[in-house]
C-alpha cells in the first residue's frame, strides 16, 4: 500500500471557473521519512511529558505526606499538651481536696491517715513515708507510710542528709550520692527527702522513693511532691496549734492537770455513758488540808509546789479512761468510771496515802507534811446529773474536815457501823506512815 497525496489547482479564465486541475503525487517515501524523524521526538515528548506528570505527582505526594507528618505531629503534641493539661488539673484538685481535708483534721493520726491514701493517689509512681519531730525534738517518731512503703519507729536527725543541710535532698540525681541512715537498707532506687517546715521550724520529713522502673517519671514529680510537703507541713502546724490551744483552754496551767471547764464536759459524758451502758461512775473530791498555813507561812512559791506535788499524786493515780482535774485554789477532783463504789473507796484511800508520803522541799528545808481531806459519791445513788455529784462528792469531803481531815468519806455515810464508831473510822490513818518520796 502507498501513500498518494492529492492536490487540486482550480482553472479560471476571467475569473470564471473553468475547471480544476488534479495533481497525484506518491509521498510514501517522504511520509516514511518525515515519521523516522519525528516519531522518536513525539516519544521523547511523550517521556518528558509522562516524567513531569510522576515528578508533579511524587511532589504532591510527598507534600501530602509531610503535611501529614506535621499534622500528626501536631496533633501529638497537642494529645500530649491535653494529657498534661488534664493531669496538672487533676493533681491540682487532688491538692485542693488534700488541703481541704487536712485542714479538717482533728487529731495528727486523722491527719496522717487522710496524708497516706492522698499520697497513694497523687504519686502512685512512689512509695512514701512521713515523720514527725518527738516533743523533745531529739528524734523523729514514724507517722505513716503509703504505695508498699515501710517507716522506722524513730530516726534520728543527723541521719537524713536532707534534714542535716536543710533543704530539699534528691538521691540518684548527682554522680555521687549518699544514702541516709533512714533509707537503708537502699537497693539503688532513687529518692527524695522532704524536709517539713511550718512557721520557720523544721516539724518533720517526707521521704518519698521511686518504684522500679519509673524512675523518669519520679525525677519530673520533683515539684508536685515539694507543693506536697508544703501541704502537709502547714496541716501538721495548724493540728499542733490548735492542740496547744485547746490544751491551754482544758488544763491548769500550774499543775498541768484539767480545768473545771473540762472536768464538768466529762463528768456529763461519763454519767451518759452510765446511763446507756450501766457502768459504774464514781467522783472524788480532795482538797489540801491547812493549805492557807503553807500560803501564809512559807509563801505562794512554797504553796505551788505543794498544788504541783498534789496535782502529780492526782495524775499518778489516774488510769485508762479516768480524768484528775484541779477546779479551783487547792480544790482536785478525780473522776473514776467503770469502778464499783468498793473500788473508789480503796482508790480514794491509795490516793491519800500517797500524798501523805510526799516531801516537799523548798528550798534548803523540807516542808511540813502535806494531807488532804477525800469526799466520794456514786452515781447513781448520789445523784443523777453533775451538779448534784459535786454536791454531794463536796458535802462528804467538808464531812471529812469536819472530822478532823486527813481522812475519806463517802457522800451520806452518817449512820455508825456495828463496833460504834461513824462510817468514817475505818477511813482515819491507823498505820505508821510509809518514808515520805520526796519531789523537788
Amino acid at each position: 500500500m502507498r501513500d498518494v497525496a492529492e492536490t487540486v489547482t482550480p482553472v479560471t479564465s476571467g475569473g470564471a471557473y473553468l475547471g480544476a486541475l488534479e495533481f497525484f503525487t506518491d509521498v510514501t517515501e517522504l511520509r516514511k521519512t518525515f515519521l523516522e524523524r519525528v516519531q522518536p521526538l513525539m516519544f521523547l515528548i511523550s517521556g518528558l511529558v509522562v516524567t513531569s506528570i510522576f515528578m508533579v505527582l511524587l511532589v504532591v505526594y510527598r507534600a501530602n505526606r509531610m503535611q501529614l507528618r506535621t499534622l500528626s505531629n501536631r496533633n501529638d503534641k497537642e494529645r500530649k499538651l491535653m494529657e498534661d493539661q488534664l493531669r496538672l488539673a487533676r493533681e491540682v484538685r487532688l491538692l485542693g481536696e488534700l488541703n481541704e481535708w487536712l485542714q479538717s483534721s482533728r487529731s495528727l493520726d486523722e491527719l496522717f491517715d487522710m496524708v497516706s491514701r492522698f499520697m497513694t493517689h497523687i504519686l502512685p509512681g512512689a512509695e512514701g513515708s512521713v515523720y514527725v519531730y518527738s516533743n523533745s525534738r531529739d528524734v523523729l517518731d514514724g507517722c505513716a507510710s503509703w504505695n508498699g512503703g515501710s517507716h522506722k519507729a524513730h530516726i534520728h536527725p543527723e541521719g537524713c542528709w536532707g534534714l542535716r543541710r536543710g533543704r530539699t535532698y534528691e538521691f540518684g540525681a548527682s554522680e555521687i550520692d549518699f544514702v541516709c541512715e533512714h533509707a537503708e537498707p537502699h537497693d539503688g532506687r532513687p529518692y527524695f527527702c522532704f524536709p517539713i517546715l511550718a512557721h520557720g521550724e523544721t516539724v518533720g520529713l517526707l521521704h518519698l522513693r521511686s518504684h522500679e522502673g519509673r524512675g523518669e517519671e519520679f525525677h519530673s514529680s520533683r515539684k508536685l511532691a515539694q507543693l506536697c510537703a508544703e501541704q502537709i507541713s502547714m496541716a501538721i502546724a495548724n493540728v499542733r496549734m490548735r492542740d496547744q490551744l485547746h490544751d491551754q483552754s482544758v488544763r491548769d496551767p500550774l499543775t498541768g492537770l484539767f480545768n473545771r471547764r473540762h472536768m464538768t464536759e466529762s463528768l456529763r459524758k461519763g454519767i451518759s455513758r452510765s446511763q446507756q451502758t450501766g457502768a459504774p461512775l464514781s467522783l472524788i473530791a480532795v482538797d489540801v488540808d491547812h493549805f492557807k498555813k503553807f500560803n501564809d507561812t512559807h509563801g505562794h512559791d512554797a504553796g505551788d509546789m505543794v498544788l504541783r506535788a498534789v496535782g502529780a499524786a492526782l495524775e499518778q493515780g489516774c488510769d485508762r479512761d479516768e480524768v484528775a482535774c484541779r477546779i479551783g485554789g487547792e480544790e482536785f477532783v478525780l473522776i473514776l468510771p467503770d469502778n464499783t463504789p468498793d473500788d473508789a473507796m480503796m482508790r480514794a484511800e491509795q490516793l491519800r496515802q500517797a500524798v501523805e508520803a510526799v516531801s516537799v522541799r523548798y528550798g534548803e528545808k523540807a516542808l511540813p507534811r502535806i494531807t488532804i481531806s477525800v469526799g466520794v459519791a456514786h452515781y447513781p445513788a448520789h445523784g443523777t446529773i453533775p451538779q448534784d455529784l459535786l454536791r454531794a462528792a463536796d458535802d462528804a469531803l467538808c464531812n471529812a474536815k469536819d472530822k478532823g481531815r486527813n481522812q475519806v468519806q463517802v457522800a451520806g455515810s452518817t449512820q455508825a457501823d456495828a463496833s460504834g464508831n461513824d462510817g468514817s473510822d475505818k477511813h482515819k490513818i491507823k498505820h505508821q506512815t510509809p518514808p515520805p518520796a520526796t519531789a523537788a
